[in-house]
């Protein structure tokens, strides 16, 4: 007998409210419940399944790994992880990677290092972390108290100290903050959980400026926006604004769990042998299927479809924005992109997601007010054209 959203209730902590549907199966962007009922994809495991559900490349690379070597601790090193860390140091700024597990340990190994760096470069005192209102870091106690939703951080007992926050697209409220002892400036060039918000050049160009004039290190947390989703590997390559360290995860690993930080030599080297670990990161499993992943990701055909699908769902959901008075405002950038509600539909994102599940439509919510849309990288025209007519219906079920 099939286990039942009631069995969450009973066996699993109550830390999340599941829908009451239970997937069972996938394949590309459509995914079947328990009762064979048929859902496509919109929201992608929140931008993790870039390659969509059971890629064959991805289940043969897993297949292939899995008869070798699964676990071998980081006593050794492995090839599918040296292939993995040399693909990405050719294909992006960085000169030296970290693997881990997920984007919360990514984050907390790039804040770590930026802390260690600038302690050991300039002194005790340059260990300040700045990081913009609303922004999403992770759930580790450290990074969930850098990221700038107290709702996430409060409750846990004393947070960590030397956390400042400044507001998103705001320089002159970055500019009143940092200083000399400022050792780190986090940000995420699109604010996914904050409501898929994209940081504007001025902006970037300007943080940088800070961080350069004041001798910080600048972090980019690409956990959502990285990996292809905006129609380039990384979301900083749009801007033209290079950090000096960067997450990442989700969509690396095209659904299995991975994480990795980037970053140049000249930072790497305050991260000796002993000083951050990981049991798990970089195991042969995860490197090989997200080697995997990154080959059919930076296929130029792969990133310039994203672009043109952006341009599909975009013009879908403008068509609805038209014909339903809901939606405020439609943004964000390649395959991540964000429907703001109007006012009297505030509060409301959660509806719109239980609608159009019912619909036969999967999509996600990036706070009270808007509607996320994350799909597959590789979605097909025909599967965009009838997820769009679903999620219609679910608008449409929000005003009638």
């Amino acid at each position: 007998m099939p286990f039942s959203r009631a069995d969450y209730d009973q066996y699993m902590v109550p830390n999340y409210a599941p829908a009451a549907i239970v997937p069972v199966r996938g394949a590309g962007s459509r995914v079947w419940d328990q009762a064979g009922k048929e859902y496509i994809d919109f929201g992608g495991g929140i931008a993790v399944n870039s390659l969509g559900h059971c890629h064959p490349e991805l289940v043969a690379a897993l297949t292939e790994q899995g008869n070798k070597l699964w676990h071998i601790s980081n006593v050794f090193t492995n090839e599918p992880a040296l292939a993995l860390a040399k693909t990405l140091v050719e294909h992006t700024f960085a000169e030296r990677v970290f693997f881990c597990n997920s984007g919360a340990e990514a984050n907390e190994a790039a804040l770590k290092l930026a802390r260690r760096a600038s302690i050991e470069k300039y002194g005790e005192r340059k260990n300040k972390v700045l990081s913009a209102l609303n922004s999403f870091h992770g759930r580790t106690f450290f990074t969930v108290s850098v990221g700038g939703q107290p709702k996430y951080s409060d409750g846990f007992g004393p947070k960590p100290a030397g956390i400042e926050h400044f507001k998103y697209n705001d320089l002159a409220s970055l500019e009143a903050l940092i200083d000399d002892d400022t050792a780190c400036v986090i940000i995420e060039p699109i604010q996914g959980e904050g409501g898929v918000t994209p940081a504007t050049q001025e902006f970037l160009q300007g943080v940088r400026a800070l961080c350069d004039k004041f001798n910080a290190l600048l972090i980019f947390d690409e956990v959502q926006s990285g990996n292809g989703r905006t129609g380039s590997l990384y979301a900083y390559m749009d801007f033209g604004v290079v950090p000096d360290i960067l997450s990442t995860a989700k969509g690396l690993g095209g659904g299995f769990p991975i994480g990795a930080m980037l970053t140049t030599e000249k930072v790497a080297k305050h991260l000796v042998a002993g000083t951050h670990g990981t049991t798990y990161g970089g195991n042969p499993l995860a490197t090989a299927v997200a080697g995997t992943a990154i080959s059919i990701i930076t296929r130029p055909e792969t990133l310039s479809g994203v672009k043109a699908k952006s341009e599909r769902i975009r013009a879908g959901l403008q068509a609805i924005a038209d014909k339903y008075p809901v939606v405020a405002e439609i943004r964000g950038m390649g395959l991540l992109i964000g429907v703001q509600l109007k006012a009297e539909y505030a509060g409301r994102s959660r509806d719109v997601l239980n609608a159009a599940a019912e619909e036969g439509v999967l999509v996600l919510a990036a706070g009270p007010d808007v509607v996320r849309f994350a799909p597959s990288l590789v979605i097909s025209d025909d599967e965009i054209d009838a997820g769009l007519a679903r999620v219609e219906k679910a608008f449409a079920r929000l005003v009638a």
